[in-house]
């Protein structure tokens, strides 16, 4: 990544008034660090010259009150630095989790979870240091180091000279040191995604290794990941020190020349006090936002790693490790926006037959959904159902919008395609995704209230009239059965279906841990639903739910569909 990527400031707007302010607070101390050389070369010059107080009192006075402004302005571009990375940070996790969720859960069961969760949290976190420290030392950089440059080169020319010929070593430095650190440091990166996917795993198939009695035999696992991690951390902080030692070198070296061009000309009378002082003060400042970059790009280096990750997933590239869509796919999405429009927010609910024609999905080179066909007309009861790994998920997931498919499906005279809003789907997959908080709160997910009598009402429909709605959950639903927290994640979709009139219900697996009775329940309550007029679709293997069907959708395997049924042709859509 660059210093300062044009891309943070499209995705993040905050950064932009960052720069507005940081530079014109940079300005600012510019301007008051040439005056306060001035005054103390000043002071300096009329206490060698034997002055008194009272004619040092007003430029005294006047370097007090310049260190003042200085430290006010040095504040002021602390708390600019510190509330642009909060709004940068807040900004770029929305777009993450946009992104994220535009791309569906299809796309992310591709990722690694460990690793997108450690780039939205702990390594956007990182961008503090980028803003705190780097970013208004690259600031200083452009505004500072010209100015006193030309002030130099005002007051002694020599000595300005002097400057422009030093000072581009320390950039070269600084690049030959970047190079070095930014290897290391992208080996700590990762070490680090390594290890929280590693404790993601271990803290996720922990119950099923207590089973089988295997879990202290992770301990060793875990303590090599950590002192790799540790490892790179010290391997990191050494190149750090050494790099700083060096620019820290250079940068003493180069005012050390300045200093002594200048002794040398004060002795044999070419050069004023007051003038040989003023440069002098001014030479260490020219060179300090320089030499600060090298030395704070260390501290941003996470920052910016995690920073590239992020724009890889806002941009659609491949991000985690993992290749999103090839290029192909990306032409395909062009034939679709032009072949059909999408449902427009504004535009009033579609309703009418739900119609599948021809439906084929591929994932790459691989075909897992053929040829599918199929109408469902409101008020009528369908299951999909077929062998497993035949296309149930895919063909929901297509229904969603987050997967490319080829054919068509409408929603009555609307076509519907990838991309657009779902006003009129409600939806509930295998795993129940509840939060912390009620069972209302969970049900009314979304919603801007909650209803309680809408509440009460889904729950009764999905079989769960059983429970009490103000039961506090914990987190991922703790303190349900895995059979309560189906029948409140289905009752959450049933309450979006009642509250915002969807004609459009789809649950995936929906009574897989649930008893006879139950069950019974669940799909008495599905069948009222589909006698009101809506489509209800469930994806099921079981006995019950599929005999209580209006209509089975048997989803056939690809192996079993003919090869010339199954293209990608000019009507694809994705």
């Amino acid at each position: 990544m660059r210093p300062l990527d044009p891309r943070l400031l499209r995705y993040a707007s905050a950064a932009r008034w960052f720069l507005v302010i940081g530079a014109v607070l940079g300005l600012a101390q510019t301007l008051v660090v040439v005056v306060f050389s001035w005054l103390l070369s000043q002071v300096i010059t009329l206490a060698v010259g034997g002055h008194d107080v009272t004619e040092l009192g007003p430029y005294v006075g006047g370097i007090a009150a310049v260190v003042v402004l200085r430290a006010a302005l040095v504040w002021l571009l602390e708390v600019a630095a510190s509330r642009g990375a909060a709004s940068v940070k807040s900004q770029l996790r929305t777009r993450v989790l946009r992104g994220v969720a535009e791309r569906g859960p299809d796309w992310l069961a591709g990722q690694q979870g460990a690793r997108v969760s450690t780039l939205a949290t702990q390594g956007l976190d990182a961008l503090d240091n980028y803003f705190a420290r780097y970013l208004p030392q690259l600031l200083l950089a452009g505004i500072a180091t010209p100015i006193l440059v030309l002030v130099m080169l005002w007051q002694d020319l020599p000595s300005g000279i002097t400057v422009i010929i030093v000072l581009p070593l320390i950039p070269l430095f600084m690049v030959l040191i970047g190079q070095a650190t930014q290897a290391v440091q992208k080996q700590q990166w990762e070490s680090l995604q390594r290890l929280g996917t590693g404790f993601l795993d271990l803290v996720g198939g922990l119950g099923t290794l207590k089973i089988f009695g295997r879990e202290r035999r992770q301990t060793e696992r875990v303590r090599t990941i950590t002192e790799d991690y540790r490892a790179r951390t010290m391997k990191v902080l050494r190149v750090s020190f050494l790099s700083g030692f060096v620019l820290e070198l250079g940068a003493s070296l180069s005012v050390a020349l300045v200093a002594v061009s200048i002794g040398l000309r004060l002795v044999d009378g070419s050069l004023g006090l007051g003038v040989g002082l003023f440069v002098l003060l001014l030479a260490p400042e020219a060179f300090l936002p320089v030499r600060q970059i090298g030395v704070q790009f260390h501290a941003a280096a996470d920052g910016l790693a995690a920073a590239e990750e992020v724009f890889l997933i806002i941009e659609g590239g491949p991000a985690a490790g993992t290749a999103m869509e090839t290029a192909d796919s990306a032409k395909t999405a062009d034939a679709a926006d032009a072949a059909a429009p999408a449902v427009p927010a504004s535009v009033t609910t579609p309703t009418g037959s739900l119609r599948f024609d021809a439906v084929t999905v591929r994932r790459g080179t691989t075909v897992t959904l053929a040829a599918f066909s199929a109408t469902l007309a409101p008020g009528r009861l369908a299951v999909i159902a077929g062998p497993s790994g035949a296309g149930k998920s895919t063909l929901v997931a297509t229904l969603q919008g987050f997967v490319p498919y080829s054919g068509s499906i409408t929603l009555g005279e609307t076509a519907v395609v990838p991309g657009g809003p779902r006003p009129w789907l409600a939806w509930a997959g295998q795993r129940p995704g509840l939060l912390s908080g009620t069972i209302a709160d969970n049900v009314a997910l979304g919603a801007p209230g909650v209803d309680k009598a809408l509440v009460a009402r889904a729950l009764d429909l999905a079989g769960g009239g059983d429970l009490d709605p103000g039961t506090a959950l914990g987190v991922n639903g703790d303190g349900l059965s895995g059979g309560q927290a189906q029948r409140v994640a289905a009752a959450r979709a049933i309450y979006r279906t009642l509250a915002d009139r969807c004609p459009v219900l789809v649950l995936d697996e929906p009574s897989s841990a649930l008893d006879e009775a139950a069950e019974g329940r669940l799909i008495a309550g599905l069948r009222e639903l589909a006698a009101a007029g809506t489509i209800v679709i469930v994806v099921s293997h079981r006995p019950a739910v599929v005999a209580a069907a209006d209509l089975v959708l048997q989803v056939v395997p690809v192996s079993e569909v003919p090869a010339s049924a199954v293209s990608l042709g000019e009507d694809a859509h994705v």
